[in-house]
């Protein structure tokens, strides 16, 4: 597939555009710097595409806790519209952990997402999900996840696109892959699905497996420390918001909106110091003016 993704299209443009949740959001990977505080797998992909090729465009829809039900509302059109090159989705992970899913129903409106996706013409990446071992209370949705599985290596062969087995990587089976809450991926777990990407779509990159040594067996007593405050600070909390009918995703905002031209040296860094520069002129120049207009005024707001 590399000469597929890594060629402009007819005019010369080459566009990356991410669709989804938390996955590919970046939830895990905590970065101050740049929008929703998190950066992930997609802005590393963007950011060696533009290093292999100048001039690569990237946008990134995803936001965490999204339904599939939300990406297709709130997302597919707007991809679609931005013409892109390449795509990339994982989306349904979240209604797989919701009680009372119609997991033919949801697959069948995943292959109409993924149908569309592909009639762009653009190289388009699926994802299979993986089996996070947790706790035995998510143990009765291990179903639904395999045959999430099935399908969507059925439609990435049916549809001709590129597939990430992410049930397959072995290397997700050391704990310091994953974030605190155990469901996201940590700093290195974006690092190494960002390499695994950039592999099926050969494009170069250094990105190398984390060089551990082998964890240490916890005590009984830090294990069941760990158990308590992992039930308080994250299980507690996402049954609090399920009853409540709110997710972590209903202020935010996708966090790159629109593509932007991914620059080759600093990356998105540098892209995202620039535009809070750039908000902070404005933000500046407003307050001047309203300064102004008060003095203006005889210090009387209107």
């Amino acid at each position: 597939m590399a000469g597929n993704v890594r060629h402009a299209d007819q005019n010369g443009r080459r566009r990356f555009v991410a669709l989804g949740d938390s996955f590919t959001e970046g939830v895990g990977d905590r970065n101050e710097m740049l929008p929703n505080g998190v950066r992930g797998w997609a802005d590393r992909v963007a950011e060696k595409l533009a290093k292999a090729e100048p001039g690569w465009e990237y946008a990134n829809l995803a936001v965490r806790s999204k339904r599939l039900r939300h990406v297709v509302e709130e997302q597919m059109d707007r991809a679609v519209a931005m013409d892109p090159t390449l795509i990339t989705l994982y989306a349904g992970g979240n209604d797989i952990l919701d009680f009372g899913t119609d997991m033919d129903q949801l697959m069948a409106e995943y292959e109409r997402l993924v149908a569309r996706l592909a009639a762009t013409g653009a190289t388009l990446v699926l994802f299979t999900g993986y089996d996070v071992k947790v706790s035995a209370v998510l143990e009765p949705f291990k179903k639904r996840n395999t045959l999430y599985n099935e399908r969507v290596r059925e439609l990435a062969a049916k549809y001709g696109a590129v597939l990430v087995d992410y049930w397959c990587l072995d290397a997700y089976h050391d704990r310091r892959m994953w974030a605190s809450d155990r469901l996201h991926m940590s700093k290195a777990g974006h690092k190494y699905m960002a390499a695994q990407v950039l592999d099926h779509l050969g494009v170069p990159h250094k990105f190398s497996p984390k060089d551990w040594e082998p964890p240490q067996r916890l005590k009984l007593r830090d294990w069941e420390r760990r158990q308590r405050r992992w039930v308080s600070d994250w299980v507690l909390p996402l049954f609090g918001r399920k009853l409540r009918g709110v997710t972590l995703g209903d202020t935010l905002r996708p966090r790159w909106p629109e593509p932007v031209k991914v620059p080759r040296k600093a990356g998105l860094r540098k892209l995202a110091e620039r535009q809070a520069a750039a908000a902070g002129s404005t933000a500046s120049g407003d307050a001047n003016s309203a300064e102004s207009n008060a003095r203006t005024n005889g210090g009387t707001q209107p």
